[in-house]
């Protein structure tokens, strides 16, 4: 079974299983617009040109606490050296759902407080994207804080405008995006620092 196919089944056995398009695109690690034309051509065989987008799987960090450690443990040394000694973290900021086991290990490590965002497409779906995330009640309120916003892997740089709107509409000051992979390419978001493991490169 060749990629795309992979991607196919995988979206659509989800899409069965009730998640809807949004949480499918964070799932894998892509934008709505590809989780959208992957399953609007689910099972067609001949003459598919996909959207031009990575797909990014981590799983074989994700499954492993020793892993995810490891790695979260270089997030936070980014984090330190992007904005360590200039700036006193109050919270780091986890994006739900993959950002939250890197974040609370992140957190742990910089010695703040943890908070997390559930952005829009956890929470409504595509058929409401007006509607905004919102922060869990169940840990640190972000309000009036200098914190860091750690993710998995930025697509389109969406959830992030919307996590960066919800922290500055509560009077928080956002210093720095930490994620593990960049396929946007850009040194900043909304004014935001994005520090990254990894960031692809489109050539050509």
């Amino acid at each position: 079974m060749n990629d795309l196919n992979n991607l196919m089944q995988r979206a659509t056995e989800m899409k069965g299983n009730g998640m809807h398009v949004g949480q499918i695109a964070d799932e894998l690690n892509l934008s709505r617009e590809t989780i959208t034309w992957i399953l609007t051509h689910a099972g067609t065989k001949e003459g598919l040109r996909a959207p031009t987008e990575m797909s990014i799987e981590w799983r074989s960090i994700g499954e492993s606490s020793y892993r995810l450690r490891c790695i979260a443990d270089a997030v936070a040394d980014l984090i330190l050296d992007g904005v360590g000694g200039e700036t006193e973290i109050d919270a780091v900021v986890g994006i739900a759902v993959s950002g939250i086991p890197l974040a609370s290990i992140v957190a742990n490590e910089l010695g703040t407080r943890l908070a997390i965002f559930y952005p829009n497409k956890q929470l409504f779906g595509a058929e409401n994207t007006d509607a905004t995330g919102i922060f869990g009640h169940n840990f640190s309120d972000a309000r009036d804080m200098t914190c860091v916003v750690v993710d998995d892997v930025i697509t389109t740089g969406g959830t992030l405008k919307e996590t960066i709107k919800g922290l500055t509409e509560v009077g928080a000051k956002p210093t720095a995006i930490a994620v593990l992979v960049d396929k946007l390419g850009h040194s900043t978001i909304e004014g935001v620092p994005v520090c990254s493991l990894l960031r692809t490169l489109w050539v050509g």
